[in-house]
């Protein structure tokens, strides 16, 4: 008995040794990309619904000014002040030569300061970013709003005009209200693992926007919308 408990007990540890070189053997697969997939399915279905909004006319008829882009389907007063990120989305960049709008990198948006106005209990957000330098500032891994650009609220209402020369206009909704929502000393970080997962390698927002080196074709309709709302089309 003793002989035939001791074998059994060899085979068992032998078997559980072989199970876990085997598992540590197998590389780490990039996670599914479906929550990824479905912010940026969402970030289109927003961008869509603001810009067919009278009361942001200005931000459809000015679009071929942006050089990028910031689309936050849902940002969440809650989460906003008390969690530090309250909500995700997406960038994506229009390349200057061929006009083609770059790939989505996702990133996160965060109180940075308690002077920031926000009233509501969440927002859809686009963020029209219109300078070099503010594109350039977001490829850090992280980018406070106001500090390292400007950043104002973009003009609201039909037929309005504005002089307004920040390098990034914000537009919001609030459950069909237009009460604009103050970003300034707001925090932008880059959702590194979101990328990942999205690309199926690790990528930063460089890699993604300015080298082009990885693609995703779960984000041709996001892509399509904006070029050709960006053309007047």
């Amino acid at each position: 008995m003793k002989k035939t408990s001791y074998k059994f007990q060899n085979t068992l540890i032998a078997i559980i040794v072989c199970t876990f070189i085997v598992g540590s053997s197998i590389p780490a697969t990039a996670a599914d990309p479906t929550e990824q997939q479905g912010l940026v399915d969402k970030a289109r279905v927003s961008f869509e619904s603001l810009l067919k909004d009278k009361n942001l006319s200005w931000l459809k008829e000015n679009l071929n000014q942006a050089k990028g882009l910031i689309i936050i389907p849902s940002l969440l007063k809650a989460g906003f002040f008390i969690g530090g990120s309250g909500g995700s989305g997406v960038l994506i960049v229009k390349d200057e030569k061929t006009g083609q709008w770059s790939q989505p990198a996702f990133y996160t948006l965060g109180a940075g300061s308690l002077g920031i106005q926000f009233g509501a209990e969440s927002a859809e957000i686009i963020m029209m970013v219109r300078t070099r330098k503010a594109v350039d500032a977001l490829f850090a891994s992280s980018f406070k709003l106001g500090a390292d650009t400007s950043v104002a609220i973009g003009p609201v209402g039909t037929g309005v005009k504005s002089n307004v020369l920040a390098d990034i206009l914000s537009f919001s909704r609030t459950k069909g209200a237009y009460a604009g929502v103050s970003l300034e000393g707001a925090v932008i970080k880059t959702k590194d693992k979101w990328n990942e997962a999205y690309y199926g390698k690790a990528v930063s927002p460089i890699d993604i926007i300015v080298k082009r080196s990885v693609s995703n074709p779960g984000s041709k309709a996001l892509r399509t919308s904006v070029a050709k709302a960006s053309a007047g089309k």
